[in-house]
Order: structure tokens, then sequence, then C-alpha cells
């Protein structure tokens, strides 16, 4: 495919691009994992997620919307870490969701692993950018997408599973961009099959939203038409890693629960077969053999699970969730917590987007769109040089916007955060694919100079909402001075939360 060449530079990292890796590793551990345990306040879904966390560290059985791999990774980290200010780490075994949490509390290991991973996702994010642009320094200015985007970073670093989540992503968007280039190579191809397996069995472990990059596969199948031999290698490998890591992380999920805690739901067994009851009476939960029955109960209880939860209501007053069309805008913002230590300010932990990072990423994304409509209907006289990936990654994000619009039950902005790392892909193929504006010429020098002014514009963006994201305190003038789109509907404690879309009921 003319659109992702074999060949390369002799030497594709040099000092420079070492240092530019450093600096954008430097620069997210400033912003992703600095100080991660801050505030010391649970937020959002940290009640759930360290409940789960504790029935792992305690042996208890139970079973949970997402699969396992994101929440075992919350208890390894607490496992590590096991500040003794938080006693045995057993408070919630008992529970699905962990109230009455004290102010001595510490965040130091249930948070660790999604700050710890949410910051290696930035030099991931480089080295997919260099593969694209082969350029360090647009690659280090287009990773300020990543770094500084407030809402990733305030989600990430709480004891979540999204920092799991895009670190996996991410490594599997890189082992695809590699299985592409190393196509000629048999060794160096089977190795980046076999990973791009396993760093998708990964993701898909964390959160079942990273199904959508399955899609990936048959792309890169489609590159090696008609060599069948080569095909079927690449396919084998890969579903060869895709299946070690699968069962490995929903077995050892399995393992670790066999304690019945009857004060849980369903007096313990969470909707359970007979056949999974007779395995956890016997104690063989630990065995392969009964990983098929195991493995089947756990996804049927998923579907249990979401025909309870509510489904989106834009009339509610409190309504957090957004439905997936009003994503793209940043919407609809939530706020996790607030307190007023000194009875004038306020301080919050809001999901807040960088406006300049969501809107820059949407306008890449029209600007796809345009170049492969236009390729079709009007051909150039100069074929599009990276039409192959620019159609498999806008290919991906229409996937998935369709998937989440079939979904019934309430979904939150941070379910946008696949198709978001998508489109900073999308925007980068679009800045080098783009070679002349009406009758300008666009140089290399132009696009440094533009990509100088955007890292700029998000940085102090960034440093704009920066309040929001790390729990520093502002008044009320000062909150209203950042609600600038009514669809983000952020709202100060006193202020009239105002509904961009419905007027809700009273």
């Amino acid at each position: 495919m003319a659109s992702m060449t074999t060949t390369a530079p002799r030497r594709f990292f040099t000092a420079e691009t070492w240092v530019f890796l450093l600096f954008v590793t430097f620069l997210s551990f400033l912003t992703y994992f600095y100080h991660y345990d801050q505030p010391a306040r649970v937020f959002w879904d940290e009640n759930y997620h360290i409940a789960s966390a504790q029935k792992y560290l305690n042996g208890v059985y139970f079973m949970e919307q997402h699969p396992p791999l994101g929440k075992l990774l919350i208890a390894l980290g607490e496992k590590m870490f096991h500040p003794t200010v938080n006693g045995a780490d057993n408070q919630y075994i008992g529970t699905d969701y962990a109230s009455n949490i004290p102010d001595s509390f510490s965040f130091v290991g249930y948070r660790f692993f999604s700050a710890l991973l949410g910051w290696w996702t930035a030099p991931i994010l480089f080295l997919i950018f260099l593969l694209l642009t082969r350029n360090g320094l647009f690659s280090t200015l287009l990773s300020f997408l990543y770094i500084f985007d407030n809402a990733l970073i305030v989600h990430i670093r709480g004891a979540m599973l999204e920092g799991p989540l895009m670190f996996f992503v991410s490594l599997t968007i890189l082992f695809f961009l590699l299985a592409l280039r190393w196509r000629d190579e048999e060794n160096l191809f089977l190795t980046a099959c076999f990973l791009f397996g396993v760093s998708f069995a990964l993701a898909l472990t964390t959160k079942l939203f990273a199904l959508v990059l399955v899609l990936l596969l048959p792309a890169l199948l489609f590159t090696l038409l008609p060599q069948w031999r080569k095909i079927g290698n690449g396919a084998g490998i890969f579903f060869i890693g895709f299946l070690i890591f699968y069962v490995t992380v929903w077995q050892i999920h399995f393992s670790l629960g066999g304690t019945i805690n009857p004060k849980l739901p369903d007096n313990g067994y969470y909707q359970a077969s007979q056949e999974y009851k007779n395995i956890l009476a016997a104690g063989t939960n630990g065995s392969l053999l009964n990983f098929p029955i195991m493995l089947r109960d756990s996804i049927a209880f998923v579907s249990h699970y979401n025909n309870g939860a509510p489904r989106l209501d834009l009339c509610k007053a409190d309504e957090n969730g957004s439905p997936f069309y009003m994503w793209p805008l940043g919407a609809r913002s939530i706020n996790y917590r607030w307190e007023t230590p000194d009875g004038k300010s306020y301080h919050y932990l809001y999901l807040q987007s960088n406006p300049v990072v969501w809107l820059v990423s949407l306008g890449g994304l029209i600007v796809a769109i345009a170049l492969l409509i236009g390729s079709v209907l009007f051909p150039l006289q100069k074929p599009m040089k990276h039409r192959f990936l620019m159609t498999v990654f806008v290919g991906i994000y229409i996937c998935y916007m369709i998937a989440v619009s079939q979904i019934q039950r309430v979904l939150y902005l941070y379910h946008y955060f696949i198709p978001l790392f998508l489109t900073f892909i999308i925007l980068a193929l679009v800045i080098m694919e783009l070679e002349r504006f009406a009758r300008w010429k666009i140089t290399t020098n132009a696009k440094t100079i533009s990509l100088f002014i955007l890292a700029g514009l998000i940085f102090a963006s960034y440093q704009f909402y920066r309040p929001l994201t790390y729990y520093e305190p502002l008044t009320d003038d000062q909150f209203a001075h950042r609600a600038i789109l009514p669809v983000w509907e952020l709202s100060c404690v006193h202020c009239t939360r105002v509904n961009g879309v419905a007027v809700p009921s009273k």
C-alpha cells in the first residue's frame, strides 16, 4: 500500500529523537503522575473499583459489568503499597459501593497503575506519531493533544479503568502500525502480529469498548493480499497471542474469587448458574476445565447488569450522562466532586475537556472525511499518500460511534476517549497529507510553525482549565468565565444549571 511504506530512514531513532521522547515522557509525568494521590478524596467510580479491588485482595467472589484487568491492576497497586493507614483492606468486601471512606484513607496504591499507565501512554503515542510523520519535532508537538487534555488527565489520575484502557489501546495501534511497517520482514512481522494480539487482548479485558479495535486485523490482512500464506501466519500468531492473554487474565480473576459473601447481591452469587455455584462449592474455580462455564456466566452478567442500568434522561435536572453526538464538542462535563475549605472559594474536580484539543481534533476528522470523499468523487492528479490509514482510522471512529448509538443505557463523556484518541491520529495523518491550500503550498516550515502555535494554544487552554483538573480554588466569577460553551453545562455550586439540549423537569 502506498500509504504505509516499508522503506525507512537508516536511523529511525537519532539522538534528537531520544531527546524528544524523554521530553514527552517528562511532561506527561508532570500532568498525569505527579501527586496522583491528590486530592485524597474519592470521586466518581472509585467507590465501585475500590470495593472490587478489596474483593480480589480478600479472595471474595463477585461479578461486574466490566472485564477484570483494570480492577486487577487497581488491586495489585494496593497490594504493592498497602499503606498501613488503610488497615486490612477489607472494609468494603460486603458491598459493591465503598461509602463512608475516612479522611485518612490513602489512594496511593489504588490509583497507582491507572496514573502510571496514563503517564506512559504519552511516549507510546509519540512513537505512533513518529511512525506516521517520521519527524520527532512533529511527534512531540502532536503529543500535546494527549499530555495536556484536562478531561483525560482528571479521569485517568483516579482509580479508574481508562488509564489501563488507553495504554493498551495505544499499544494495540502501535503494534498494528509496526506489523504494517514490517510486513516484508518475516520475523519482525510475526513478532508484531503476536504483540498486536496480546495488546488487543489486554485492552479488551479492561473494557469492552476496545472491541472496535478488532477492525484493525482485517485492515492489516487486506494489505497482504494475495499472499495467503502470510495472511494465515499473521492471523494465526495474532490469535495465539490474543488467546493466551485473554484466557490468562480471566483465569486469574476466576482463581482469586472463591469465597462467597452473602451480604453481596443474590446472596453473594450474582445470578451465577447452578453449574457455577457447584464449581464454587467444590473449590475448583482455579481449574481451566471450568473456564468456559465461568466465562459464559460472567458475560451473561454484563447483559443482566446493563438491563438494570438507568437510561439517559436529558430532562432530569441532575443527569450527568450525554448522547454520543454531543461528545465531540466535550459535552456534557461532569462535576466529580466539590468542597469549600475556606467558605469563600470552591475546589472542583470536573471532567472538562480542553476545548482546543477536542475542537481541533474534530476539525481534523472533518477534513479527513472531506479528503476521502473528495478523492472518490474528484480523483486527484496526485494520489493521496495516507489514504489507506486515513480510511482505517476514520472507519473505526465511525463504527465506534454507530455502535454506541445503539446502546440504550446512559453513557458518559469519558466513553468518547477511544474515538478521541483516534482523532489525534487522524489529525496527524491530515497534517502530513495536506500539501496545498488553494494557491498556497504548505511547506514543512509552515507545518512546523502551525504545530508550535497549536501546541501553545493547547497548553494555554490546559492552564486555563487547570483548577478544575487539580482541585484548585475558584471563585464563582472565575468559574463562570470558564463556562464558554452552553452544551458543556459547566455549573458552579451557586449557579443555576442551564441545560444546553433539553429543559429539565421540575
